[in-house]
């Protein structure tokens, strides 16, 4: 086990995680509000936008969209809006 910062809030912890046990909630919920988001509306031009329209951060965005459970989000985000390859990420 490691002592790591939260990147989420920055608390400090113990665990192998990036996330501390007190935020894995709360990216569960960001998670799905997102994918409950993308169910319902049409895709949205930015990642912005995306935050805006969810209520989840810039910055949780980009940190979900660089996991492995995101990996279609990506994928079809930046193929439907080819020119927001390599922006806010």
């Amino acid at each position: 086990m490691n002592f790591n910062k939260c990147v989420r809030c920055g608390s400090f912890f113990a665990s192998s995680d990036n996330i501390c046990p007190n935020c894995q909630h709360k990216d569960k919920v960001d998670m799905i509000s997102i994918r409950n988001y993308l169910a319902n509306n049409e895709l949205p031009q930015n990642i912005e936008m995306l935050s805006s329209q969810s209520g989840v951060s810039v910055k949780n965005i980009n940190r979900y969209l660089k996991t492995k459970e995101f990996s279609d989000i990506k994928e079809s985000f930046f193929n439907a809006n080819p020119s927001n390859i390599g922006t806010s990420l």
